[in-house]
């Protein structure tokens, strides 16, 4: 039951960054899909760095399944994908989906390398 809870509260708090965070920078960037974009690769960014420190059960329940799990947005990015598509919106589209899978792996990759340096 603890597991659930931790999720819980995770998820709500990461949903509310996600919120927050996208509106913020989709609005300081001009275009709502970017402030997605922003939210995937941070997201990526920190689910790399956790899962390099080896984490705790609380750790992973509480901020990777929990947190990241209501933070990222893959949904949203799918449906904002969609709709720049059916808007005849092609390259905006196509640069939205390489941008968000190359910057989040980028991203998770530069996270999961700098977890294992605050490791040591």
């Amino acid at each position: 039951m603890r597991a659930y809870l931790l999720i819980a509260i995770g998820s709500a708090v990461g949903g509310m960054l996600r919120f927050w965070l996208g509106a913020l920078c989709g609005s300081a960037l001009g275009a709502a899909h970017l402030g997605t974009v922003v939210v995937n690769v941070s997201g990526s960014f920190a689910i790399g760095f956790l899962a390099a420190l080896a984490p705790l059960p609380v750790t992973r329940e509480l901020l990777m399944i929990g947190l990241l799990g209501g933070y990222t947005t893959f949904s949203t990015f799918s449906l904002q994908t969609l709709e720049l598509i059916r808007e005849g919106r092609w390259a905006t589209a196509g640069s939205n989906v390489a941008l968000s899978v190359f910057a989040s792996l980028l991203a998770v990759w530069l996270g999961h390398l700098s977890g294992g340096i605050w490791k040591r």
